[in-house]
């Protein structure tokens, strides 16, 4: 379908599916960073800036498993500036920049000072698909749009000042209508672009949809199976 319909050109099951909830806390403060990143696989990434909604169908993300977890900012307990968010409470949204270009959107997960963080990878866009449009500067809808996690920012209007903010607040928050992949639809492998975390870079902590055309990275990561 084209950006004048306002939707998308899903691989699945497109559309909201039922009443979009707002997830609770009690969802983002579980003990386990790879339990949350598979559960927020179907959920949806919402931002209303300005009184403008966007909105999208997560479908691929990567877990980062805090102080032991070479790839992960708080590896050994590090906290600068930038990364204390992370040592607040789960449920927190973490933005940071990365080459002085993309803005990469987290969620910060477990309790205060346990720096457990889940990267959005890539989005399957709902709502607000010509504003999405308009934000990179488009005029056509492909799976481009949010596909790789500076592109999913950048659709949904997310910056570095977005960092800190509750995902239970009106701007930024992630809502449940009852989707849920079906069975052998989730995918995992290693994380993209961590080679320098040693043993750590071959953990299988990037879950996806299979074969939904916005997850990004390889062809031979996105054949493995979870």
């Amino acid at each position: 379908m084209d950006a004048a319909s306002g939707k998308g050109i899903g691989d699945m099951r497109t559309g909201l599916v039922g009443r979009l909830e707002k997830l609770d806390s009690a969802f983002y403060g579980r003990r386990s960073v790879v339990t949350v990143a598979r559960s927020l696989l179907g959920k949806v990434l919402v931002t209303v800036l300005d009184g403008v909604r966007t909105s999208g169908r997560i479908v691929e993300v990567e877990a980062y498993n805090g102080v032991v977890d070479r790839a992960s900012h708080a590896f050994a307990g590090r906290r600068t500036a930038r990364t204390e968010v992370m040592f607040g409470t789960g449920g927190t949204a973490y933005v940071y920049l990365i080459y002085g270009i993309h803005h990469l959107f987290n969620v910060v997960t477990n309790r205060k000072d346990i720096p457990h963080a889940v990267l959005v990878r890539a989005l399957e866009p709902l709502e607000g698909i010509p504003v999405m449009l308009e934000r990179m500067g488009r005029e056509r809808l492909d799976h481009s749009l949010t596909r790789g996690p500076g592109n999913v920012s950048r659709a949904l209007g997310l910056r570095t000042y977005h960092s800190g903010l509750s995902l239970q607040n009106g701007e930024v928050w992630i809502g449940d209508d009852g989707f849920r992949p079906r069975r052998g639809e989730i995918g995992a492998s290693p994380r993209i672009g961590v080679d320098y975390a040693g043993e750590d870079a071959a953990l299988h902590y990037r879950f996806f949809l299979r074969g939904n055309k916005y997850v990004s990275g390889p062809k031979r990561l996105n054949e493995v199976h979870g």
